[in-house]
């Protein structure tokens, strides 16, 4: 799937030299990444941190591992969650 998402992103920018390229689609699959898994995504009540930067505080101060196992995706203009999604 990354490798799917790269080529759409090379084919994007043309004429441009390699490296610049690459940088480009370096910085599109960031934002794919922190658009679709969890634990890259901004904290909603705290813009600054990522999820996994919440969960890693946790672990901190409760001592224990913590795992995600489930969690509900809204989407704007959904008016019902989907499934929710197992880790």
């Amino acid at each position: 799937m990354i490798e799917r998402e790269k080529e759409i992103y090379r084919a994007q920018v043309t004429n441009k030299p390699q490296q610049v390229v690459e940088k480009i689609v370096e910085g599109k699959l960031d934002k794919f990444f922190s658009d679709t898994c969890l634990v890259d995504q901004i904290f909603v009540k705290d813009p600054d941190k990522k999820v996994k930067d919440i969960i890693t505080e946790k672990v901190a101060k409760v001592g224990e591992n913590i795992v995600v196992r489930r969690f509900v995706r809204y989407q704007l203009g959904e008016t019902q969650p989907s499934e929710p999604k197992s880790c």
